[in-house]
Parts: C-alpha cells; structure tokens; sequence
C-alpha cells in the first residue's frame, strides 16, 4: 500500500544541488508564481513517484521520472524547478524526499476532511474508494435527502439527513465538498456548501455551477470521459476498412497505445481526483449509475468563481 504524505521521510538535511539539466526555482513550499498547468500536472508526477517508491526506488533521474508520467523531461524539470531544486548532480532526484516535496506544494501533508452530498451508487462508491486515506484525505461524513438511505451505515459511516449538512460541516470542520447528487438539485447542494464555508468542491453532477469568486470548483463528468473514448473507438473502426499495414492490426503505428488526454477529466488538480476518475470507471464497468450525458449547449467547465481554470 503507498505510503501516505505525511509519512513520508523528511531528510534532516537541505537537499543537494539539482539535477544536471535542473534550473533552479523559487524556494520549496512557497506556493507563490506556479503556473496552473504545472499544479494540474503536480499530481500526476506525485502519483509516479508513488509508483516508484512502492517498488523500493531510491534515486530516479528527470528522464525516468518524465517516461513514468507520461511527459517529456524538459517539461518535468521546467515543472519541479518552481518548488526549487532537490536531486544530486549525475544521479537523479532523492524520490522519497521528492513526494515530501511535492505532496506539501500540493497541502497533502495533512488531512483534508471530505463531505459526500448524494448516498446513491456513485456516492457509496465514493464512500468505499480506498485511495482516500493514503492520499491526506479523510471522509467525515455522508449525507442524503432520502429517508430510505439515511440512517443507513455505509464505509462505516452512518448517512445523515441532507437537513442537518450546514452542522455537519461545522462538526467535523470540512475542507472539501464532493457533490453526488443528480443535476436537478446539483447547484442548490453547491450554494449551501459555499454558504457554510467550504470553498473546495468537486463535482460529479452532469452540470455546470455557478460560484461566487474565492470558490474553487474541479469537474468529473464520466459520460463526456466515455464519449470521447466512443469517438477515438469509431476513427479507429473507420481507419480498419482502409489499407496498410497500421490499419489491418500489423507493424507500425497503429498498434500503439494512445493515450487520451480528455477534457475535462485529464489533469485534475488533485491526486484524488484523477484516482476517483479510474475508480469511477471500474464502476461504470461493475453496473453503478452514470450521470447522464450534457447536452451540447451545457460545456463542461472547471470554475475558480467566474474564472475557467484547467484548460
């Protein structure tokens, strides 16, 4: 199982020098001046070097980081030199010291207590998802509008009323809400939340919501993620009927993997989240309800108030 944030080990010492091609940055842990394509990518690079780590890596160079995340180094390098500078010159990055690193960038170093609105399917299977706790995140309770779901226990949690989520909020002090719930009653969920003081939501409802400035939104849409696999699966039918050695299945570059970079569940901001997207799909596979599809008007959007971030 990987090892959670906070107990990773910390080195005593400052780091060494950087990397060879390493150009060095603002200092670790200032949070000030990075870009939000570099944060979107922060967790994909702390989920290779969990990898990394659980197989009992020591040292890994830019290059082997940059392959294990899918980017290229020079990419990777611009990207970890904003949190300053960590790996041995000709050897590589300590990577213990490096998921320190960037799991307290990211505020993984403690635990991010998590309000789950909506006890249906997704919402239970939210419940059950086990990379939560190894990742800084707590769940501190579940909440429902269904008298038939509430009082029912569920990951070991009891579901309370929707009626009493303003004092659950304030109980158990939570950072993070996760709306489950159907569109319909989606943006009266997110009001409440805002009103309550979370500022931190993410959205599984097939709807786009309206937040004040402060508010930050993060998007998952497991019906835009299934339609765009519909559409690479139909362009790749359509090149079979051709000719050549890439579309009847031989040598060349149609037997390789893609690697889809969908919008809007691609680089999500946090680790959790790009895990929920995997987790979620298993259950699509396992018969668990999918919000339904958006209509064309309704663009998925991530919002910081009014203002379109992730893109």
């Amino acid at each position: 199982m990987s090892r959670r944030p906070s107990q990773v080990r910390r080195p005593a010492a400052a780091a060494p020098a950087g990397d060879a091609d390493q150009v060095s940055g603002s200092p670790a842990g200032s949070g000030h001046g990075i870009p939000d394509a570099t944060v979107a990518r922060l967790p994909v690079y702390l989920r290779a070097l969990y990898a990394l780590a659980d197989h009992g890596v020591a040292t890994v160079s830019s290059e082997e980081l940059a392959a294990e995340a899918g980017v290229n180094s020079a990419k990777l390098r611009k990207d970890l030199s904003h949190l300053g500078s960590y790996g041995t010159r000709g050897v590589g990055y300590d990577v213990d010291y490096l998921v320190y690193q960037v799991s307290r960038e990211l505020g993984l170093t403690q635990d991010w207590p998590v309000l789950i609105v909506g006890a249906g399917n997704l919402g239970r299977a939210l419940a059950n998802y086990g990379g939560f706790a190894s990742r800084g995140f707590r769940i501190a309770a579940l909440v429902d509008c269904d008298s038939a779901v509430v009082g029912t226990v569920i990951a070991r949690h009891t579901v309370r009323s929707a009626a009493t989520m303003e004092d659950v909020i304030r109980r158990f002090d939570v950072s993070i809400g996760v709306i489950a719930t159907p569109a319909t009653v989606a943006q009266n969920v997110c009001d409440r939340l805002v009103a309550a003081g979370v500022s931190s939501i993410l959205n599984f409802a097939p709807v786009v919501l309206n937040v004040p400035s402060g508010v930050d939104v993060r998007k998952v849409d497991l019906s835009i993620e299934l339609q765009i696999l519909a559409f690479h699966a139909q362009r790749r039918g359509m090149a079979t009927e051709g000719d050549g050695p890439a579309a009847a299945g031989g040598q060349g570059e149609g037997r390789a993997g893609r690697r889809l970079e969908s919008v809007p569940g691609g680089d999500l901001g946090l680790d959790v989240a790009t895990e929920l997207g995997v987790a979620s799909r298993l259950d699509v596979a396992a018969g668990l309800a999918v919000p339904a599809p958006l209509s064309a008007a309704a663009e998925p959007d991530y919002r910081t108030g009014v203002q379109a971030v992730g893109r």
